[in-house]
């Protein structure tokens, strides 16, 4: 149980941490923020058995579509940080080292790229949208700030 409780403050943590990122990048770069309306529309069509859109924006909105895309990114998050906190044990946790969870948190966009962007409408890693490679490349980099909350959020627990 001990584990599990790591891995929620883990899994919150370094969902926090990705979204002050994500905040960095609209204040310094102009980069918007992520549109969790669509994840939450996204969300509240799963139920309903459509997985893939062409395109969510054009796909019928769901009720309080916002508010679920937020409990989404939150929940998958969570169930991350508690999934590693898990898998590697009691050992890791009393000695968290950065490594393991950072190549943790890179495979982690897997499920970005091949479930959600798909399912967005977005094409296997943003094959359809106008610059796939630099939303590859940040991904990546939300993703290594995912791993260094997730390590923040294990030397705190």
């Amino acid at each position: 149980m001990n584990a599990v409780i790591e891995g929620v403050v883990m899994g919150l943590t370094a969902t926090i941490v990705m979204d002050i990122w994500a905040l960095v990048l609209r204040q310094f770069a102009g980069m918007p923020l992520p549109n969790w309306a669509m994840v939450g529309r996204w969300t509240g069509h799963l139920p309903r058995g459509t997985v893939f859109h062409d395109d969510i924006a054009a796909s019928d909105p769901v009720a309080n579509e916002l508010a679920l895309g937020w409990a989404t990114h939150y929940v998958v998050g969570i169930l991350y940080g508690v999934f590693f906190a898990v898998v590697a044990g009691a050992a890791w946790l009393a000695e968290p080292t950065f490594f393991p969870v950072w190549v943790y948190a890179i495979l982690t966009i897997g499920a970005g790229w091949f479930l959600l962007q798909p399912g967005l409408g977005l094409g296997v890693a943003l094959s359809k949208t106008p610059n796939p490679m630099k939303g590859r490349i940040m991904g990546l980099i939300a993703h290594t700030w995912f791993g260094i909350g997730l390590w923040m959020g294990a030397l705190a627990a």
